[in-house]
């Protein structure tokens, strides 16, 4: 099939790491490469964001990143592009009326993404599949006053959800939260994020660790609903246990952001400074040896839409400890391939450290079934497999109209 990817801010060419760049990036990379290898041809598009980008730049996996003049050629912060997104939707729909190739299907990532899509779509009578990673109800639930989403967020979200041709919900949490707001579920299929198990598996070289000292590693943007500071506090009850922090910005520049900063002062003053360190942006292709390195991988955030870091834990046989939110919850299973405990409880998830480190047999067990998991359920070739099938379903329905200049 001909498969348009419509990621408006988060293109799958960026350095991840950034405050806009992160597991959607890293997402609609592995999907539509996954896509290449089944047969089929994927383009993405994504905004131009500089002068000097030109309008396609064929990626190594074989699919297309397009690049879009909506707004500026220039960043421009997530939650600012509202505005851009009928330019968007406008240029898409004139690239297909006019030029030589016209999706079948669009998938939509995000929902300002859903946005131009759908526009796009009505023009050219291509259905529209629609992932949004994240909701504006959960964050703002979250977040309260420093949630700075755009005040149309949830009527579009909702809108959106009962306009398209089907929603991918990437776990049950975000059933139910779609729901809530009026999306049918006969609109909704259930489809995770996959895993790329060449990058992330158990054997390989490791990181060097800091003698016998025990290894937690964290991981992720450098941002508040992380749940850094919630693992800074609980190493503090953890002895001996050193705690890595891989994330945020390049190494070089950890000194004058203000959340590193925040963090080291944070584990001052928990007397865990010596024990505590912050790493800065790795490079994806290298981060299966941090993995490999830690005795466990705590992931803490408050809300997670799915969380892309403990699946590459698990593929690489190392067991999650992590907060009972979102995507966590079907993907980190009880007692099994890790454990859950609630989120912004710093005692729980220390107690829950403690126990795991202090009982080898069951890191073993977690660390086997947590391999076993990630191969059986979530490799990214599954998830593009299932993702045909509904791009098959809805492109049989509403056939979309070639319009020839």
């Amino acid at each position: 099939m001909r498969i348009a990817m419509i990621s408006e801010h988060a293109s799958p060419l960026a350095v991840l790491g950034g405050e806009d760049a992160g597991g959607q990036n890293t997402h609609v990379a592995e999907l539509s490469a996954a896509l290449v290898a089944a047969g089929h041809d994927v383009r993405v598009y994504t905004r131009r964001d500089a002068v000097d980008l030109p309008v396609t730049v064929p990626a190594p996996d074989g699919y297309d990143v397009v690049h879009v003049p909506a707004g500026p050629a220039e960043p421009v912060a997530k939650d600012a592009l509202l505005p851009h997104m009928a330019e968007f939707g406008t240029w898409l729909a004139e690239r297909w009326r006019t030029g030589d190739w016209q999706p079948e299907v669009v998938h939509a990532h995000f929902w300002m993404s859903g946005l131009a899509a759908l526009a796009a779509g009505r023009r050219t009578g291509v259905p529209v599949v629609q992932t949004f990673h994240a909701l504006g109800t959960v964050k703002r639930r979250h977040q309260g006053a420093q949630d700075t989403s755009p005040p149309g967020r949830l009527g579009h979200e909702r809108q959106l959800g009962r306009k398209v041709a089907r929603v991918v919900a990437q776990c049950q949490d975000e059933v139910a939260e779609l729901a809530r707001m009026g999306v049918p579920r006969s609109r909704m299929t259930v489809i995770p994020s996959g895993v790329n198990l060449s990058t992330f598996a158990p054997l390989g070289p490791a990181v060097e660790r800091d003698g016998d000292r025990p290894r937690i590693l964290t991981v992720g943007r450098l941002v508040e609903r992380k749940g850094f500071e919630d693992v800074i506090r609980a190493i503090a009850g953890v002895p001996d246990a050193e705690c890595v922090v891989v994330g945020g910005p390049p190494a070089g520049l950890l000194e004058t952001d203000p959340y590193a900063l925040r963090l080291r002062a944070l584990a001052e003053s928990c007397g865990v400074a010596d024990r505590v360190k912050l790493i800065g942006a790795v490079p994806r292709e290298e981060m299966g040896r941090w993995y490999r390195s830690a005795d466990a991988l705590v992931a803490a955030p408050w809300y997670e839409p799915f969380g892309l870091t403990p699946l590459e834990a698990m593929a690489c046989g190392v067991p999650v400890i992590g907060s009972a939110v979102g995507g966590l919850i079907d993907t980190v299973v009880d007692g099994r391939t890790g454990d859950l405990v609630p989120p912004r409880d710093p005692r729980a998830l220390g107690a829950a450290i403690r126990r795991l480190l202090g009982n080898r047999i069951r890191r073993f067990a977690y660390a086997t079934a947590a391999v076993e998991r990630a191969r059986g359920c979530y490799s990214w070739s599954t998830t593009a497999d299932r993702l045909a099938e509904v791009y098959g379903e809805v492109a049989a329905v509403r056939r979309p109209t070639r319009v020839v200049a």
